[in-house]
């Protein structure tokens, strides 16, 4: 801002006065120059706002399978329930229901144990049964095995059809089929909605394994023939028919002997 003075119309200031005066002026100028070089104001239209940051997605179902492969000592199982497509079922279960599932696995030791080309002799049908047979259709911790009625379902079906006793003693937690006993000898993962419990042996249910029959008694020998018996009826009436003719010859003789000693 440029101010002029003409000389003509000067006003006369007092000396003591122009001091202030240039001060009053050089403090205004610096005033002005500051609201000049400052930036407009953004409105508050052209704020950025930032998008909200979405939740991340809900964790997916507990993998069975991965936490087997993990353990080490399950492959045999592992194995049974890809080809039968139960960790496909059980993946479903999870991600639709809020039961859970308890399962107890046996490890490889115990599939060694069985009689070799036994699980091999089962149709689809029975094999997906058999590894049904080891799950509950519900999460079951070590505490809630003391509150079970028996028979319990698994997932193979009817308890009627595939019976399954679960025991509890002290700290000890005893599952049997019907056709073997075992207990839970560790708890390999747990999650409030998964339980998998490691067992020593297989579950065999006997409507899959039924037990063999009884051996057949061994025959006994046949008896002796009695020499002295006779051997059928025909041949007791021939010896009876010749006895009697010889007692009729033996007394013909004794009758013909008299009379031919008699003078």
């Amino acid at each position: 801002m440029y101010f002029f003075y003409s000389v003509q119309y000067r006003p006369r200031l007092c000396p003591r006065m122009q001091p202030f005066i240039l001060l009053f002026w050089l403090l205004f100028l610096h005033a002005c120059s500051q609201t000049f070089c400052q930036s407009p104001a953004q409105s508050p239209a052209a704020t950025q706002t930032k998008a909200p940051v979405p939740p991340p997605p809900p964790a997916g179902p507990t993998d069975t399978i991965q936490i087997l492969l993990k353990a080490g000592r399950f492959l045999s199982f592992v194995r049974l329930m890809k080809a039968t497509h139960v960790d496909t079922q059980l993946f479903s279960q999870l991600n639709s229901s809020t039961d859970g599932i308890t399962m107890f696995a046996p490890n490889d030791n115990a599939f060694s144990s069985l009689v070799a080309g036994a699980v091999g002799s089962l149709n689809d049908r029975e094999k997906l049964e058999f590894v049904q047979f080891h799950i509950l259709p519900r999460f079951l911790s070590i505490s809630d095995f003391q509150t079970l009625s028996n028979p319990v379902k698994t997932l193979a079906g009817s308890d009627r059809k595939f019976p399954l006793t679960i025991t509890t003693s002290d700290n000890s937690v005893t599952v049997s089929s019907g056709l073997t006993k075992t207990s839970i000898s560790n708890t390999i993962y747990t999650d409030k909605q998964v339980a998998i419990y490691e067992v020593d042996k297989v579950l065999v249910p006997k409507d899959l394994f039924p037990p063999a029959p009884p051996a057949p008694a061994p025959a006994r020998p046949l008896a002796e023939p009695d020499p002295v018996a006779p051997r059928d009826a025909s041949s007791a009436l021939v010896i009876a028919w010749q006895h009697r003719v010889n007692v009729v010859l033996f007394g013909a003789g004794l009758y013909i002997a008299a009379l031919v000693m008699d003078p």
